[in-house]
């Protein structure tokens, strides 16, 4: 099993950043079996979509649309950290926001795909 642990939401102006930052831990099998780590978000009344991902094998990083340009994943793999650094946010950002987990094959943006997930954390952008 694998624990994930969100931190670093708040509340922030617009054009403000913030940093979000997931630990994991768990046996050390079950921690390297992850091929797959992403940040979703999830508005009230939306459906939970990815904002960017990273494979961990490769070291490929994506990143939605909406964010594209503003938002940064990056993960410390010796410290089993995943970051996403938020630049420029916009009252639009505003959700909860969860790190997940997946040792399973598939597109980075599909929630199916993830094991374990965070108990999620909250941002929100006032204008």
């Amino acid at each position: 099993q694998v624990e994930l642990v969100e931190s670093g939401g708040g509340s922030v102006q617009a054009g403000g950043s913030l940093t979000l930052s997931c630990a994991a831990s768990g046996y050390t099998d079950s921690i390297d079996r992850i091929n797959c780590m992403a940040w979703f978000r999830q508005a009230p009344g939306k459906e939970r979509e990815g904002v960017a991902g990273t494979y961990i094998g490769t070291g490929v990083t994506y990143h939605a649309d909406s964010v594209k340009g503003r938002f940064t994943i990056s993960r410390d793999n010796a410290k089993n950290i995943l970051y996403l650094q938020m630049n420029s946010l916009e009252p639009e950002d505003t959700a909860m926001y969860y790190c997940a987990a997946s040792t399973r094959g598939g597109n980075w943006y599909r929630t199916y795909k993830y094991d374990y997930w965070g108990q999620g954390i909250q941002v929100t952008v006032s204008s």
